[in-house]
């Protein structure tokens, strides 16, 4: 797939029941949220579009869902994978109080997966990987949708080179956080990729 993403998404309760086909983002709690997250520059309202053309913003871009018990946030400083990248994951996991939120970046061309999940707020898992160092990080108790990828290694096998694929244990992740596959249309007709989002302009 090839796929490379930046986002934080969080939910209150079960992810396959809270995201589902009509979901109506809350443009003007987008509008505010990005201006709460960029306070020192000036936001300019986009327009709108959906999941699948925000994944990996422009370092000048933002794009915001706000919805009805979730919230979906699409924010290259992520991508920094430093202290200031953490801090920007810690501030999106309280956003939404009483909320699971999960932060995932998936690189392609470093072939790498940074992954944190939250709970109300409090930071649960951190995990980094890549093909060619293995495991970076891994700190907490592994989310259910990671179990399968970490078999070989729990039975004594080695991490360098990793023993699966960055890519499809980020989409493993991904799937976790929106109850859906997130390239895949479910019967309901909800596919991830299609949920509306707002566009923000930095300057």
């Amino acid at each position: 797939m090839g796929l490379s993403a930046a986002f934080a998404c969080a939910s209150i309760g079960a992810p396959e029941r809270i995201f589902r086909s009509g979901l109506e983002n809350d443009e003007g709690a987008a509008l505010e949220l990005a201006r709460r997250l960029y306070p020192a520059a000036a936001v300019q309202d986009a327009g709108s579009t959906v999941l699948d053309f925000a994944l990996w913003p422009y370092a000048d871009e933002l794009f915001i869902g706000v919805y009805d018990g979730a919230l979906l946030v699409c924010d290259r400083r992520l991508c920094g994978l430093d202290e200031g990248a953490r801090g920007v994951a810690d501030a999106l996991a309280s956003v939404l109080p009483g909320s699971g939120c999960g932060v995932l970046v998936l690189h392609n061309e470093a072939r790498g997966c940074w992954f944190r999940r939250y709970e109300a707020g409090t930071l649960i898992r951190d995990v980094y990987l890549t093909a060619e160092d293995g495991v970076v990080v891994d700190q907490g108790e592994p989310v259910a949708a990671e179990t399968p990828y970490w078999k070989a290694i729990e039975d004594g096998g080695a991490d360098v080179p990793l023993p699966f694929d960055p890519e499809a244990y980020g989409l493993a992740l991904a799937a976790g956080l929106f109850g859906h596959d997130l390239a895949l249309r479910g019967g309901d007709g909800f596919l991830p990729l299609e949920l509306p989002v707002r566009r923000f302009r930095l300057a």
